[in-house]
């Protein structure tokens, strides 16, 4: 059976620093950590713990001209994850999926 590609929009393998935000019980957690690549409608990166299906993340970032072509650009985005995936060592592989965008000052948030 061939390959289908589920992805919605073209991925690109930056790897960019990201803060990662997430409720976890009563509790927000916020790790640093940097993008295993990224797309339009969503990220890959890695955590020192899993996340459930569902979770509801904020991921702030700083686009490079690269993908802007006018200058760097610092983000906001909402989204939730989709897949949580074992990873050489403790780490865990998080793909999330984006479903709102907040642009930010960029004296606001800086990586």
């Amino acid at each position: 059976m061939p390959f289908m590609e589920r992805r919605r929009a073209e991925r690109f393998d930056f790897q960019l620093p990201v803060i990662v935000r997430w409720k976890h019980g009563s509790e927000m957690r916020e790790v640093r950590t940097v993008s295993d690549n990224l797309s339009s409608s969503g990220i890959h990166f890695s955590l020192p713990e899993g996340l459930k299906n569902g979770t509801a993340v904020e991921v702030m970032m700083t686009l490079p001209n690269q993908i802007t072509l006018a200058g760097p650009l610092s983000v906001r985005c909402f989204g939730r994850v989709q897949r949580c995936e074992p990873e050489g060592g403790a780490k865990q592989g998080i793909a999330a999926a984006f479903e709102k965008f907040e642009f930010l000052p960029s004296i606001e948030y800086a990586a």
